[in-house]
């Protein structure tokens, strides 16, 4: 069974915390600025913050799926 990905790397990730609360625990674990960083794109804070995107959103993902809120 193929996992659907709903946390996509252009959203924002003050509006993915408010869906998925339970997400800024990954945000905080991968280091990434969810508090000054959180009004912009996860691709973009990530990148600033020189993140793994993709391990980044695969994480973000298994916690939404699992029932993050």
């Amino acid at each position: 069974m193929e996992e659907k990905a709903i946390i996509t790397k252009d959203m924002i990730i003050n509006d993915v915390i408010k869906k998925h609360p339970k997400t800024i625990t990954v945000f905080n674990n991968f280091k990434v600025d969810s508090c000054c960083g959180g009004g912009v794109s996860i691709e973009k804070t990530a990148a600033t913050g020189g993140v793994d995107i993709d391990a980044l959103l695969k994480a973000l993902n298994k916690v939404a799926l699992a029932g993050g809120k």
